[in-house]
């Protein structure tokens, strides 16, 4: 799953992809500008927003994403104590905030909590095709009630070929989606994952769910 940091310290906003990359693929804006145009191009998780930027208050940001359409839950991180203030980001679109200096596994379980309100899965953490389990919050995979050891890439691609279960998707969304952007990548490259991921996925069962959509890309369902 992908994660946006819109943070203009780059130190801190760099200290926050290293503790989230083995969770998430993490991309970095670190003005409103470029974080209005990350947003409007790619699927986010969730979306950590910081207040103070240098060319727009994050306040403006907030709610011209809203606009745009963004859907991704937005956690607020600000120095600002002023109730009224947070109240009028809640209603500007904001899902919930931190206030800094914030403890880190604090702000981990606030987006955990968020992702798990945001998306369409059980109540443990799991999203099912047919006889193939994923845990999301432990990152694992199972079929058949065989456990299947995933590599990250191997893991996210799956993950977001599940979320968009029964429809296809393309060489480029899965780019965008799973490799950070301004990373180099090329469209073979998505296809070498895919083959790896049906060698352990597919291959040792009867029924294949990774299947290819011709001319378009690749989607899991279970028919």
């Amino acid at each position: 799953m992908k994660l946006l940091i819109v943070e203009d310290n780059q130190l801190l906003a760099a200290s926050l992809r290293n503790l989230l990359k083995s969770s998430f693929i993490v991309d970095i804006a670190h003005n409103g500008t470029q974080s209005l145009e990350l947003a409007a191009t790619t699927q986010y998780g969730a979306i950590i927003l910081d207040l103070g930027l240098p060319d727009m208050h994050g306040f403006q940001v907030c709610q011209r994403m809203r606009t745009q359409g963004v859907t991704a839950p937005i956690l607020v991180a600000t120095g600002e104590k002023d109730p009224g203030q947070m109240v009028q980001l809640l209603d500007a679109g904001a899902d919930d905030y931190v206030t800094k200096p914030y403890n880190m596994g604090v702000l981990q379980a606030r987006l955990r909590a968020l992702m798990r309100r945001n998306q369409n899965i059980t109540t443990q953490n799991s999203m099912v095709v047919g006889d193939l389990i994923i845990n999301t919050d432990r990152r694992q995979v199972s079929r058949g009630g065989m456990d299947i050891p995933l590599r990250k890439k191997e893991f996210d691609i799956l993950d977001y070929l599940v979320q968009n279960k029964g429809r296809a998707v393309t060489r480029a969304m899965i780019l965008n989606h799973v490799w950070e952007a301004g990373k180099e990548s090329w469209n073979n490259t998505v296809d070498v994952h895919i083959k790896y991921l049906r060698d352990k996925i597919d291959k040792p069962f009867e029924k294949q769910l990774i299947k290819t959509a011709y001319g378009v890309g690749y989607l899991v369902d279970d028919n």
